[in-house]
């Protein structure tokens, strides 16, 4: 009984982090648009730091050029650590993938190919900032 209770709270700890932000996130967004709501029906007008404050989310979540630059070279640099790992693990002689060629530098070009792509969009990118 302990092992199944252990292995229930450790899947249910890693949905709740996951989840449960956006839960949280989705709950004050519709208690505030509810708000918005009551104030439309009853006549009175949005003051323009309330529309900011509910835009701000929409203008956060653009892509933009900088953001696109950044995860390229964090991807690009992700792959080319797993490939330098790959490399640097057959130098020394290790035969642990039985003699095939090294299947991390395989894996490698994975982050490597998104980080290229999101390099490329960066610069096609309009959006600055």
């Amino acid at each position: 009984m302990t092992p199944v209770f252990v292995v229930f709270i450790v899947f249910a700890s890693i949905v709740a982090v996951v989840i449960g932000p956006s839960f949280l996130k989705n709950r004050e967004r519709r208690e505030m648009q509810l708000t918005v709501r009551h104030a439309v029906d009853k006549g009175q007008t949005l003051p323009a730091e309330l529309i900011d404050a509910m835009t701000k989310d929409v203008q956060k979540g653009l892509p933009s050029r900088t953001k696109d630059m950044r995860k390229g070279v964090l991807s690009l640099a992700g792959g080319i650590g797993v490939g330098a790992f790959g490399v640097l693990s057959d130098l020394g002689g290790n035969q642990w993938n039985g003699g095939m060629a090294n299947p991390l530098l395989g894996i490698a070009c994975i982050p490597i190919a998104i980080g290229i792509a999101f390099i490329i969009l960066g610069f096609f990118n309009p959006n600055k900032d």
